[in-house]
């Protein structure tokens, strides 16, 4: 699987409604369940995750389970990476590297965009398919 391959399943998801929890485009995705489809849309998909919750400030937690989930932290993103970002205080986010921007499950629009240029919160880590970190 490219980095290519995964924006581009990433793209595909857009215009999907959000639904928290969601793991269907059909019924509904999150930030979750957007970087799961993408993944699993490139072919490499990885464990769901399940049981988190929507305010925690516990990134070094949301990063082991993301590193547990197979995909290796990096130093500087690439096309596919997936982004975790602090949404707020007590919020993370998670988003899939496009070459022009982010795709992310926007829950203010309720819907999956892709937002260009920068990520839309500050990134906490970067994490990529494939396990080829850096």
């Amino acid at each position: 699987m490219s980095g290519a391959a995964i924006a581009a399943a990433a793209r595909g998801l857009v215009g999907a409604s959000f639904r928290l929890h969601g793991r269907d485009p059909a019924t509904g995705l999150d930030c979750v369940g957007v970087v799961l489809a993408a993944l699993d849309g490139a072919g490499c998909g990885v464990a769901d995750v399940n049981g988190y919750r929507l305010r925690t400030a516990d990134a070094d937690h949301a990063a082991g389970v993301i590193a547990g989930a197979g995909l290796a932290r990096v130093d500087a993103p690439q096309v596919g990476d997936v982004a975790l970002m602090r949404a707020g205080g007590v919020q993370l986010h998670l988003g899939i590297v496009t070459e022009s921007g982010l795709v992310h499950a926007d829950a203010h629009l309720r819907r999956v965009v892709e937002r260009p240029g920068t990520p839309p919160s500050p990134v906490i880590a970067w994490f990529r398919a494939g396990g080829e970190g850096g």
